[in-house]
C-alpha cells in the first residue's frame, strides 16, 4: 500500500525549532532566547484582550478593518494597502505561495531569518543565500546572486540574529538594481527599536514602488507574540493578491482587539525603546569587558561571539545550569555565537555575572 506523497521540496524542509522555555531541575528560569519584550505588553492591550472574551462566540472581522485603520492613522498610511496576518510569518509564507513556485528562486542573506528558506521550499521554490560582509547584508552581493529565476528577495532589516541593518540609501540602491518583476520584501520586525538617523523600515519603497512590500510584527516591541499578529504594507495589487490567498478569518478577534489598543498606546512603545536603549549598551559593554566579541546591534538582542563553536557550546551549557536560556546560532551558520535577548535589568545583570564566572574558568 502506498502512502500519500507530499509536493516536491516539502521533505527537504528542516522544521523550525523555537527557543526553549524549560529546564529540568531548575527552580528559576530566565528565558533570553526568543527576543521577547521584558516589559510585557501595553496595559491597554491586555485590557482589550480580556474584554474580547465576552464575544468568543462571534467570528472576528475578517478584514481587520479597525486595526488597519489604527495602523493607517499611526503611520500615515492608506489602510486599504495594509493586510494583517497571524504573525508576519504568515504573510511571508503567503507571499512565497503567491509569487514563487517550482523552478523559481527566493533570495535571502546568508544569516537571514530561517523561515525564508522554509517557506520557499514549501512553495516548491529554491532558496538561495547571498553572502554577507561583516555580518551585514551586502547589496552588491545580493544583486550578484540574482538570476533569471529570482522571483522574491527577502531582506530582514534590522536582521536577526546579527542585529545589523542596511541604511535607507542602500535599500534604495538595492531596489533600483533589481528587475521590476522581482518582489522585494523588507522584513522590519525590529523597526521599533532602531533609532539610527539613516534607518528606514522600507515605508517609502512600499509606498512609492509597485514591487516592494514591508512586513511588521506585534511580537517584539509591542510584546504580543502569544497572539500571533503581524501586518504588511505595499502596492495595492500585491495586497490584493495576499487577500486572495489568505484565510477568511486568519487573525483572531482577541489579537485584533489587543493589536489596535497597542497601536493606540505609543507611550508603551517609547518605554520599551528607552529600556532597550539603556540595557543594550550596558550588556554589550559588559560582555566585551569579558573578552566576548559583541557586534553592534540595533535590535533587542545581542550576538555574543566566542572563540569557536566548542566554547560557545560550553558557555551555553554553563548558562543552562544557572537557569539562563539563550539561543544557539549554529542553525544560522554561526556556531561560535549565542544570541541573547535584552531582558529586565535584573536578568541582564544575572546573565553578565554568569558569563563572568564562565569566562574566568576558561
Amino acid at each position: 500500500m502506498s502512502n500519500p506523497t507530499p509536493q516536491p521540496g516539502v521533505l527537504d524542509i528542516a522544521p523550525y525549532v523555537g527557543g526553549e522555555s524549560k529546564l529540568d531541575g531548575v527552580a528559576r528560569i530566565i528565558k533570553l532566547a526568543s527576543n521577547e519584550n521584558p516589559l510585557g505588553c501595553s496595559p491597554q492591550a491586555r485590557a482589550a484582550f480580556e474584554a474580547a472574551a465576552a464575544n468568543l462566540h462571534r467570528y472576528p472581522d475578517g478584514s481587520a478593518g479597525d486595526l488597519r485603520a489604527a495602523l493607517g492613522k499611526r503611520y500615515g498610511l492608506d489602510p486599504a494597502r495594509i493586510v494583517c496576518g497571524s504573525g508576519s510569518d504568515e504573510l511571508i509564507g503567503l507571499l512565497c505561495h503567491a509569487y514563487a513556485g517550482p523552478g523559481d528562486e527566493v533570495l535571502h542573506t546568508e544569516h537571514g531569518f530561517l523561515m525564508y528558506p522554509i517557506y520557499a521550499k514549501g512553495a516548491g521554490a529554491t532558496p538561495v543565500k547571498a553572502p554577507e560582509t561583516d555580518l551585514r547584508a551586502d547589496v552588491d552581493k545580493l544583486l550578484a546572486a540574482v538570476t533569471d529565476k529570482t522571483r522574491i528577495l527577502f531582506l530582514a532589516n534590522p536582521n536577526n540574529p546579527t542585529g545589523t541593518y542596511l541604511p535607507s540609501a542602500e535599500l534604495q540602491r538595492l531596489r533600483a538594481g533589481l528587475r521590476d518583476d522581482i518582489l522585494l520584501v523588507i522584513d522590519a520586525a525590529y523597526a521599533e527599536y532602531v533609532g539610527a538617523n539613516d534607518y528606514s523600515p522600507g515605508l517609502e519603497l512600499a509606498q512609492n514602488t509597485d514591487n516592494t512590500v514591508m512586513t511588521r510584527t506585534f511580537s517584539k516591541a509591542y510584546g504580543l507574540p502569544a497572539l500571533r499578529l503581524g501586518w504588511a504594507y505595499g502596492p495595492a495589487a500585491v495586497i490584493d493578491v495576499i487577500n486572495r490567498v489568505r484565510g477568511p478569518f486568519n487573525v483572531n478577534a482577541a489579537a485584533l482587539a489587543a493589536g489596535r489598543a497597542a497601536v493606540e498606546d505609543p507611550a508603551f512603545l517609547d518605554l520599551s525603546k528607552e529600556h532597550n536603549d539603556y540595557w543594550l549598551d550596558w550588556l554589550s559593554a559588559a560582555l566585551r569587558d569579558l573578552g566576548i566579541d559583541v557586534p553592534a546591534s540595533v535590535g533587542n538582542f545581542i550576538l555574543a561571539r566566542f572563540r569557536d563553536g566548542e566554547q560557545a557550546t560550553r558557555a551555553d551549557d554553563f548558562l543552562r545550569t544557572q537557569g539562563l536560556i539563550v539561543r544557539r546560532m549554529a542553525g544560522y551558520g554561526l556556531p561560535e555565537s549565542l544570541r541573547i535577548t535584552i531582558g529586565s535589568g535584573e536578568e541582564n545583570e544575572i546573565l553578565a555575572a554568569a558569563l563572568r564566572e564562565f569566562m574566568q574558568g576558561e
